[in-house]
């Protein structure tokens, strides 16, 4: 069986799964008529503001995709509009699968807030696993889609255009692209909406009217749970879509360069004898999905579990080590045929180096972000004596918080590369039969074969990092359904018991939250070399066949060059400012329209009348999709005019600094904003409401909001954005 159809049947089956899911969440209990009324308003809200964001993106999809179409015909002589036509198509592909699984993963969130909500009436047990199972829903559509896109271009590529195998990763980069693309704006959108409504219904209700969070009588309370779905869901979503895709493809061009080499000097190969290196990380990905499910269905908590984040670690647990056999399997099968006997458990020690990473980052994000840990502790202290302390304290944390998860990073690359080279898939010998065969530049340094092979091992890790992405997504989703469905309880008046187990899941759902997060800039930030380096590769390929000499590596010393790594650090703060001021100015809006719903209709505080909910997500909807239109178009416009004026090398300088900066700006915003977050929390659950203390917590979160869910995970976005944008347009830059 073709590798790529059978990643597509996998992808099938697990959609098969969700189906499975769909069936069984619709069955469960939907609560008291209060309960339904209140997730009604929230599934409405939801449901707007998705149809108009979208609405707003899929123009702005297809005027860009339009734009590459015309860039390719004008500016490239040879061949031009073939191109940018598989690469237009791919790019709109991407971005109607991308729009797809977010789109999925917001509606399902909001009809498995209202199942949680009254699964809580029966106990802690019942409402993690129907809160679990809606946010697998989510996960493992997401990953489903982004594998069944790439397998299915890749099959009509090679099959019906009869495209020879080592130049369908570079065509279909465009997927990674229009994925990438939705994304951005879909996390920024979401996040500008759901931190201006939290904010909003923060300052004005908890701090001027001295109401409790998720009260009925505050009119930004719809709007605040409306938010942590079409954030945290849609935009989340959209976010792990374009890291699976964009990931997997800058693997396959890796791959791609493998499988040349090994084609053309061995005599007696086949177009397909070598195929493997290309579509390997599809398989791996496959294997870990099936790896996702099995870690899903696998959390059966008990009741009489003391802490229900136990049971979701045991799923991880249990997903991470199937992921492991799958990938074993998958290394042994595809790689290991092609290889010197034995070589392979170099290649797969360096994929358990990615998993192991990913468990590495759910611990370090813990310790920055959870209560009972030093950093969070001292924010704690410092809003004991004040506002200006607090900030200056979580500040400290947050830039603190990058030296760690670095050095993981750095170690974890390192590791990689040198498994790769001792994997020695392109000997010595073979690089020097490419060079004289012309396969390969004859100028390229002595063993730059060891070059390729420590690239590959790096891409090799990143898939193992991704084995667990169904499993950690739905960990992601889990968080703002958990929170929805305390909201519905304490809104409905439910018993007290009720409130105490969604209470319960809601403080392991702000942790799950924190913990994707850390994954996704980890995943980011390993990703970040794959992604350079088949920048690397597919530029040289086009140098080479335009007569040009090739990059051997990125000359700093050159002014052009330079001038390049110093706009990509900026692109970085330019792109964050914009965010955080979208927040902003969004929440200002909302903040208005609460303070004179209070004013206007006193009826509302005394409890004798209702607010209008409606208003408060209307307007937040206006403020969220008229903000993220600046920041997302920098982002695709300043890479393009680099490009255009400095060229290919200065476009690898701006894209190898600006991942760098957009990590560690990603790892500040994510860490910080969670620890001004617990810190908050502490004083709450410690009955200080209200107290100076908790007034100056309030204030640090309120920093942090923007932080932590708009700019923070916007950068993961925007870091692979970078690098999809460059791949797709390379030919343009030569």
């Amino acid at each position: 069986m073709r590798y790529e159809v059978l990643s597509g049947i996998i992808a099938l089956l697990s959609l098969g799964y969700v189906a499975y899911l769909v069936i069984w969440l619709k069955k469960q209990d939907t609560g008291t008529e209060k309960m339904k009324e209140i997730a009604s308003a929230i599934r409405e809200g939801a449901n707007a503001f998705v149809k108009r964001q979208y609405t707003t993106i899929a123009i702005l999809a297809v005027v860009a995709g339009a734009a590459i179409l015309l860039a390719y015909g004008i500016f490239k002589k040879d061949g031009g509009w073939n191109i940018g036509l598989y690469i237009s198509i791919s790019f709109w592909f991407g971005a109607l699968c991308s729009g797809i699984a977010g789109i999925v993963g917001m509606l399902t969130a909001v009809r498995s807030n209202i199942r949680t909500a009254s699964a809580a009436s029966r106990g802690m047990s019942p409402a993690l696993v129907t809160a679990l199972r809606g946010g697998a829903i989510s996960g493992v559509t997401v990953v489903s889609m982004s594998l069944l896109g790439i397998s299915f271009l890749y099959y009509v590529c090679d099959v019906i255009l009869l495209v020879p195998a080592e130049n369908i990763p570079s065509l279909i980069i465009g997927y990674g692209f229009g994925a990438s693309f939705v994304a951005l704006f879909a996390q920024l959108g979401g996040g500008i909406f759901t931190k201006a409504a939290d904010v909003g219904a923060d300052l004005v209700g908890k701090v001027e009217a001295g109401i409790p969070e998720d009260d009925p009588r505050n009119p930004a309370v719809i709007a605040d749970l409306v938010g942590d779905n079409v954030g945290d869901c849609a935009g989340r979503g959209a976010d792990l879509f374009e890291s699976t895709a964009a990931e997997n493809i800058g693997a396959m061009i890796l791959g791609a360069g493998i499988y040349a080499i090994l084609t053309k000097i061995d005599p007696t190969a086949t177009s397909t004898k070598y195929i493997a290196w290309i579509v390997f990380p599809l398989v791996a990905r496959a294997f870990g999905l099936i790896a996702s499910i099995i870690g899903i269905e696998s959390v059966r908590p008990r009741e009489s579990a003391k802490d229900p984040m136990q049971s979701l670690n045991f799923g991880y647990y249990v997903t991470a080590i199937f992921g492991a056999i799958g990938f074993f399997i998958a290394t042994k099968w595809l790689l290991a045929p092609s290889m010197a006997p034995g070589a392979y458990i170099y290649l797969f020690y360096a994929g358990m180096v990615g998993i192991l990473l990913s468990v590495v980052f759910l611990f370090i994000t813990q310790y920055y972000t959870e209560i009972k840990y030093r950093p969070v502790q001292e924010i704690v202290e410092g809003s004991k004596t004040g506002h200006g302390t607090n900030i200056i304290a979580g500040l400290g944390v947050a830039y603190e918080c990058t030296a760690v998860p670095i050095i993981a990073i750095a170690a974890a690359l390192g590791t990689s590369y040198w498994l790769g080279i001792k994997a020695n898939v392109v000997t010595s010998d073979m690089f020097a039969q490419a060079q004289a065969t012309g396969l390969m530049s004859a100028t390229l340094p002595v063993n730059f074969n060891l070059y390729i092979n420590g690239i590959f091992g790096t891409a090799i890790a990143t898939m193992g990092m991704l084995a667990t992405c169904g499993y950690i997504l739905a960990m992601d989703t889990f968080g703002p359904i958990t929170d929805n469905a305390g909201g519905i309880v304490e809104m409905s008046g439910a018993p007290e018991e009720i409130r105490k187990n969604t209470d319960r899941l809601d403080a392991v759902g702000n942790t799950t939250k924190a913990l994707t997060k850390g994954y996704a800039v980890g995943s980011a930030a390993l990703a970040a070399f794959l992604l350079f380096s088949a920048y690397i590769e597919d530029t040289n390929k086009l140098l080479e066949a335009a007569g040009k000499e090739v990059i051997h590596s990125v000359n700093m010393n050159n002014i052009t060059t330079f001038i390049g790594a110093m706009l990509g650090a900026m692109l970085v703060f330019l792109f964050s400012a914009f965010a955080i001021r979208a927040v902003g100015k969004a929440a200002q809006t909302i903040i208005q329209n609460v303070r004179e719903q209070f004013k206007n209709n006193p009826g509302i505080m005394k409890g004798t009348s209702k607010p209008d909910y409606a208003a408060c997500v209307n307007v937040a909807t206006k403020g969220a999709l008229k903000q993220m239109i600046k920041p997302g178009l920098i982002v695709i416009v300043v890479p393009i005019l680099i490009g255009y004026f400095l060229k290919a090398e200065a476009v690898a300088a701006m894209l190898m600094v600006g991942t760098i900066t957009g990590v560690l700006m990603g790892l500040v915003m994510n860490n910080g904003g969670g620890a001004w977050d617990n810190a908050k929390k502490y004083f709450e659950i410690n009955g200080m409401k209200g107290t100076e203390a908790h007034k100056a917590a309030v204030t640090g979160d309120t920093v942090g909001d923007p932080f932590k869910d708009t700019a923070g995970p916007s950068l993961h976005v925007f870091v692979k954005l970078l690098a999809t944008l460059t791949l797709a347009l390379a030919a343009l830059f030569i």
